[in-house]
This record gives C-alpha cells, sequence and structure tokens, in this order.
C-alpha cells in the first residue's frame, strides 16, 4: 500500500525529493493485517492534518513516537476486512474516527470498540476531518466548561480547525459566540456561520471591538474563554473574563504559553481547564464515544458543517504541511485517497 513515512524529525514542508524532508512515501509498504478477533480493516478515504500532526514532524508535540512511523490521526473510509468476531461492521459500510498514529496511509486497523458509522446523507471525506478538531471543541466546551444557553463565548483562533468547530458547537448550544480572526475572508467565513460578533485582527483593536459588543448588548463580561492560541491575544483576553469564568487552554498555535495570574484567578473565581484530548482515550474513553456519536447526529441533522480548504494526494504532503505553517487554512486541510479534487490554491 502507498504510505507517509515520518523517518526522521525536522520540517515536513520540505519537498519530498530532497534529502533533508524528514517524510517519504512508501509505494509498497505492507499492508496491515487484523490482529485481534474483534480488528477491523479500514480502506482510508480521507485524513486530515492537524496542527499537531505539524508538532509531531518537528518533535515539538508532547507525544514523541519512535521512528520511522506513519503519522496520522483522524481518517474515515470503507470497512474492508472484519475480524471473525465483528459484529457491528460490515465489508463495505462507511466509517470515521481516530487513532494515535498510521492514517497517512491507504489503509488501517482498528479494534471495533473504535469505529463509528458515518450517518446516511453526511459526505464521508468531510468525516475523516471530524473527530480531532470537533471532539476536541465539544468535550472542551460540554464536558470541562458546561456552556449553556445564552453564556458568552470569546473563540480565539476562530477560523483554524479546533476554532471553527468550538464556534459552531457554541451556537449549537445556544451561547453568544464572539470569534476572533484574521483576514476579510476568515471573517466572511464566520459572519455566515451566524456568530455574534467577529474581531478582524486585522484592524487592531481587539479590546475595544469586543468591548463595544458586550456594551450594546449589556453583557457583564465572557463567560467561556476558548484559546488554541496563546500568546499576547490571551493574555489581553483575560480582562474580559467576568466573575466564575471558565478559561479552556486548548494549545499555543502563537508558539507563546501564556501566564493566567493566580491571584485574579482566586479573586474572580476563574476556572482553569487543561484539555489534552487524546489524553481522554486512556482515561475517559465513555466521555469520547458520547462525544463522537453525538457530533456524527449533529453533523446528520445539519447542525454543524465541516469547512475544508484544501485537499492533497499523499505525495503533496509537504504542500498540505506547508498551508498548516502558513496559517492559509481556514477549517481543515485534508489528505484523500482515490478522490477527484481541485486543491485549493495557496
Amino acid at each position: 500500500m502507498e504510505a507517509l513515512l515520518c523517518t526522521k524529525l525536522g520540517d515536513p514542508t520540505v519537498g519530498l525529493e530532497e534529502n533533508s524532508s524528514p517524510i517519504v512515501v512508501s509505494k509498497n509498504h505492507p499492508i496491515p493485517q487484523l490482529n485481534s478477533p474483534t480488528s477491523v480493516r479500514v480502506r482510508i478515504k480521507a485524513t486530515s492534518l492537524n496542527f499537531a500532526n505539524y508538532l509531531q514532524m518537528l518533535g515539538k508535540y508532547q507525544e514523541k513516537s519512535p521512528l520511522p512511523f506513519i503519522p496520522g490521526s483522524d481518517f474515515s473510509g470503507f470497512v474492508e476486512a472484519v475480524g471473525p468476531k465483528v459484529s457491528n461492521f460490515r465489508v463495505g459500510d462507511p466509517v470515521c474516527s481516530f487513532a494515535s498514529l498510521g492514517t497517512f496511509a491507504e489503509f488501517v486497523v482498528v479494534d471495533e470498540s473504535q469505529l463509528f458509522r458515518v450517518p446516511k446523507g453526511c459526505d464521508l471525506v468531510a468525516a475523516g476531518a471530524l473527530a480531532v478538531a470537533f471532539g476536541t471543541s465539544h468535550v472542551a466546551l460540554l464536558h470541562r466548561a458546561k456552556l449553556t444557553s445564552g453564556q458568552v463565548l470569546l473563540v480565539l483562533g476562530a477560523a483554524g480547525g479546533v476554532g471553527l468547530a468550538a464556534v459552531q458547537i457554541g451556537k449549537a448550544c445556544g451561547a453568544i459566540v464572539i470569534a476572533v480572526a484574521r483576514g476579510a475572508e476568515k471573517v466572511k467565513l464566520l459572519k455566515s456561520l451566524g456568530v455574534d460578533h467577529v474581531v478582524d485582527l486585522s484592524d487592531g483593536n481587539f479590546m475595544q471591538s469586543v468591548k463595544e459588543f458586550l456594551q450594546a448588548r449589556r453583557l457583564k463580561g465572557i463567560d467561556v474563554l476558548y484559546d488554541p492560541v496563546g500568546g499576547k491575544l490571551a493574555k489581553e483576553s483575560l480582562r474580559l473574563l467576568k466573575w466564575g469564568a471558565n478559561i479552556l487552554i486548548i494549545g499555543f498555535a502563537s508558539g507563546e504559553i501564556p501566564v493566567i495570574p493566580a491571584n485574579i484567578a482566586l479573586v474572580k473565581n476563574w476556572t482553569v481547564h487543561g484539555l489534552y484530548w487524546g489524553s481522554y482515550k486512556i482515561h475517559c474513553p465513555d466521555v469520547l464515544e458520547d462525544s463522537i456519536k453525538e457530533l456524527l447526529s449533529w453533523l446528520a441533522r445539519g447542525l454543524i458543517s465541516i469547512h475544508i480548504s484544501h485537499s492533497y494526494r499523499l505525495s503533496e504532503a509537504n504542500l498540505a504541511f506547508a498551508a498548516i505553517r502558513d496559517r492559509k487554512v481556514i477549517g481543515k486541510v485534508m489528505i484523500v485517497f482515490d478522490e477527484k479534487f481541485t486543491r485549493s490554491k495557496l
């Protein structure tokens, strides 16, 4: 099978033909075999890139994988083979899920307990981008912050994969959503999703824009801060939080880890949630299962949608990583197998 191998740590945006590239496309990699009576082999249709995948290639992710390895996490496709004790799936079923590694390949093997059937009417390629981005935001907002209707949600990095997911989940929950992004194209998309207020960082008036919106709506402040960015923007956002606010730490796309003053958190009764979604697979797998099932239901009912701005073949993986590095992705970037598509221009 065709698979993308990471043979050394380094910059995955380097052309695959160059000796310095850490990734190489193997044309004859062994097809993974069923390894238990309940295992399922999936022919992958699409797999998405997440910022975590990029950090993993650079060696900057919190979990280190032995070299060489096949990167990739969330995926969708069709059941290609099943073990003798598999009861919930048949060959040909459309499915999606996520794995720790191994989805930048034509086939992946997982246990049937980790697979989810894609409902009728859902775009199978889009379903390959659901688990990590939407799962992260769903668990953060509903399970950790317990977001409710009427609360004010501030989403930083709102045009990225987890950001767009957080915006849509916030609206589905009836929250008042303030989205922060940069550039007219991103702002336009966020407004089309029904966001209550969009701040364009290109204008340089973040604090003033949010304060004026809160005053106009007679709102006391932000109830939930969703932060996948960190840095200066996160620090400024703390000044907008009300008493009893929830802070969701999702990641540090800015490259700078913010400091949350403990004395202010004490006085204002803030709750700070660290959210490493992948660790739920070990510690709270039932939460992940329920979360993804609900998200698939929402996707089938049209309550959420998955915006794919870039699609590539496996042989163009370096271009996909470059799109993430250069902040050109609005929503998700995909690796697609056996699919006719037009690649978005970078």
